[in-house]
């Protein structure tokens, strides 16, 4: 992992410019530092791709009934939660990041509950649900919180992001390995393409701070 996808988003804000630069004479044969819309998008998905694969971890781990390892995995899901709440405070302010906390830990807290509902369908179907709503809540306040996030967008991304987590879980617990390898490269990409939105709207939102 590389010094800048392994900063938080708010050193990278704060970095001094005068860091990222090389002597004059360096300067000459290096290439271009990246930008910092270019360094807050790397840092984002890190964050969310940190999501997915403790996630994952856990799922794996409770499934195989390791007890400790999956309280460990959830351990690092509650701390990437914080992160990626932390990662909007310099823009919108503390109870903003506490308020994206909070709907990250119900998030989180529907899938866990899908994963333990076992073959049970209908709290697997409780589970879907409420974890479709949550999807809702944080497409709206996200969307809510900056213009250039369209909200019905917001929540195709979230809902198919949840749907994903559903068919891993699924898949692991059938142990089709195969599939769920297909189904983790689509998980990746996904978050990607919703972490690269919510970096590229707070950019146009807060050009200054780009700069």
């Amino acid at each position: 992992m590389s010094l800048i996808r392994s900063m938080p988003l708010v050193a990278l804000l704060a970095f001094p410019a005068a860091v990222t630069m090389a002597p004059a004479m360096a300067q000459q044969s290096a290439p271009p530092a990246a930008s910092k819309a270019a360094q807050a998008d790397a840092s984002i998905r890190d964050l969310w791709v940190g999501h997915i694969f403790w996630v994952r971890n856990v799922v794996v781990e409770t499934l195989a009934r390791n007890q400790l390892a999956a309280a460990a995995a959830e351990t690092q899901v509650v701390e990437n939660a914080k992160q990626i709440a932390s990662s909007i405070e310099p823009f919108y302010g503390k109870p903003a990041a506490d308020k994206l906390f909070t709907l990250l830990a119900g998030h989180y807290g529907a899938i866990k509950q899908y994963l333990t509902a076992g073959t049970n369908q209908a709290a697997k179907n409780a589970a879907m649900a409420a974890a479709n709503a949550n999807a809702d809540q944080l497409a709206t306040f996200l969307a809510g919180a900056n213009p250039n996030l369209p909200v019905e967008t917001l929540k195709a991304l979230l809902e198919a992001h949840v749907a994903q987590h559903e068919m891993q879980i699924d898949q692991l617990r059938a142990k089709q390995y195969a599939q769920e390898a297909k189904t983790w490269e689509m998980m990746k990409n996904h978050v990607y393409m919703i972490s690269d939105a919510l970096a590229g709207a707070l950019a146009k939102q807060f050009p200054a701070k780009f700069v």
